[in-house]
């Protein structure tokens, strides 16, 4: 059996969609100091190229619904960083958001400067200050939500740059660290709201780990309850919306105010959890999904994870991190009020990035196999957050405070909500806020799909055997439609493999309308 040595045997990942740091957190510096936040005079010119450009400066007025996806394709995270496409500025200037924004909607480069006030965002404002944030967490890539999700748990996207169906249909084939731990002999389980996107990885697809895949609704808080949480839990938040239950993963145009309850929802059943004193929570953002961040991007000293380069026109070489994102580490060996800069090595160009979380995954429960490629090799890693302490911490909050309960989406006209807000200031005096935020009326954009909805179609749509793909049509398809379809998909997908695993190998043929590889 394999021992783990130190005292973290669990950990648990939460990734939420298409924020940036500033946007997110810019302001927590209001009760946390140490932050490297917004100061008040940030601002971007509409126009990069002329110097009497007008001017958008940042603001605390973030709204929970936003009505337009703000651009985060290589190129338009190119414009933002850059504010051009001469990408030869180091550090970059941080000026073409506004810009940028403007090009994909008029009125749109407000909202990419806008930030949220700590209040509105209760669940991350007091975990931050009970337990850790890192100000210097890079996205891995200048590009959207597949290639940066999938540094997360294989330090590369094996040359990804945005949706390529032919990598959707045979898998992704990269080594993950869901290898490396099955090969160490210890568990991983993926709790999916809708859909799993991990399955985007060759490796999973293998039969013997469809029983690794659970539905968050029905087996997240009872495995947590009975302490069977796997030694690496990752939990998928919904990615379609629902009058039911609605998109919480933080993706523009879903409810911010949602994404708050999954987050309080997670953190209070683990502290509930017999496995909580052994446990190491981490949230952070795949990418920053067009929003603004002061802090420059790494653009230099960044090892390509593999050898591959991006396809044409640009042929990227992965030697460039993406936007700051907001990251939050909860764990009782963490001591209160931490903030985490810059890493201490591997090298001296190190970053925190999504490679690592592999990284450190790999040295806290001392795994046997290597690193999976150069770049979690080079990441900055984590564990010292952990060292500090000789005994967990018995003063961990067992319930967070509650997010304003934001306006329907029917948009009804001007909302005004009040909510009393306590928090602990990084002084450890309790602060009291009581807030009013007035909302507008917000029209959404459409009903229609956001790229990466039609990328996580796309999958489901490849799990059939080729002779019975679904025909679907991506620029009619609603989101109802699109959420109905991957949940029945992902479903079947399952509950057949489970059967054929029950069946015995000779039996497989029976069931081979879905893609699984023995």
């Amino acid at each position: 059996m394999h021992i783990i040595n130190g005292p973290i045997k669990t950990v648990v990942l939460l990734v939420m969609e298409n924020r940036s740091f500033d946007h997110m957190l810019g302001w927590l510096n209001r009760i946390h100091p140490e932050v490297d936040g917004l100061t008040g005079t940030e601002s971007n010119p509409l126009s990069t190229t002329d110097p009497n450009s007008p001017q958008i400066p940042v603001t605390d007025t973030a709204t929970y619904v936003d009505p337009y996806d703000p651009g985060h394709t290589f190129e338009a995270i190119r414009e933002q960083i850059f504010g051009s496409d001469d990408t030869s500025a180091d550090p970059p200037p941080m000026n073409g958001f506004a810009q940028e924004a403007e090009k994909e909607s008029k009125g749109l480069s407000t909202a990419v400067m806008s930030s949220f006030k700590p209040e509105l965002l209760p669940v991350h404002a007091t975990l931050a200050v009970e337990f850790a944030v890192f100000d210097r967490w890079f996205a891995s890539i200048p590009t959207s939500t597949h290639p940066n999700r999938s540094y997360v748990h294989s330090a590369t996207s094996h040359g990804l740059m945005s949706n390529a169906l032919s990598d959707l249909f045979k898998g992704f084939p990269q080594r993950t660290i869901f290898d490396s731990l099955d090969e160490s002999e210890l568990s991983f389980g993926i709790y999916y709201q809708n859909i799993p996107s991990t399955i985007t990885y060759d490796s999973l697809r293998q039969l013997k780990h469809v029983t690794k895949f659970y539905d968050y609704y029905l087996h997240f808080k009872q495995h947590a309850k009975e302490g069977k949480l796997p030694n690496y839990t990752v939990i998928e938040p919904s990615y379609f919306d629902s009058p039911i239950l609605p998109g919480n993963d933080d993706h523009p145009v879903h409810d911010v105010s949602n994404g708050q309850r999954l987050v309080k929802e997670v953190y209070e059943t683990l502290r509930k959890s017999p496995q909580w004193n052994e446990l190491l929570l981490i949230i952070t953002y795949d990418e920053h999904g067009g929003f603004y961040d002061h802090v420059p991007t790494p653009v230099k000293n960044v090892p390509n994870p593999d050898g591959l380069n991006g396809p044409a026109p640009h042929f990227f070489q992965f030697d460039r991190l993406g936007v700051r994102v907001p990251t939050i580490m909860v764990s009782p060996w963490i001591n209160k009020g931490t903030v985490v800069h810059e890493p201490n090595g591997p090298s001296p160009y190190s970053q925190y990035e999504h490679s690592s979380i592999p990284a450190t995954v790999k040295k806290i429960f001392n795994l046997k196999a290597d690193f999976l490629t150069k770049r979690d090799a080079w990441a900055g890693t984590f564990e010292s957050i952990i060292s500090t302490r000789t005994t967990p911490r018995t003063d961990c909050p067992e319930e967070l405070p509650s997010p304003p309960t934001s306006i329907s989406k029917k948009y009804s006209p001007i909302s005004t909500f009040t909510n009393l807000f306590t928090c602990c200031t990084s002084n450890g005096n309790k602060r009291e806020i009581t807030t009013q935020a007035s909302r507008p009326i917000v029209k959404q954009k459409s009903n229609n799909l956001s790229q990466f909805q039609i990328e996580l179609v796309q999958l489901c749509q490849n799990l059939y055997h080729p002779d019975i793909v679904p025909q679907l049509n991506m620029e009619t398809m609603k989101v109802e439609e699109a959420r109905k379809f991957v949940i029945t998909s992902i479903s079947e997908y399952i509950n057949l493999g489970t059967q054929v695993l029950e069946a015995g190998e000779e039996e497989i043929t029976q069931y081979w309308y879905c893609r699984y590889k023995l």
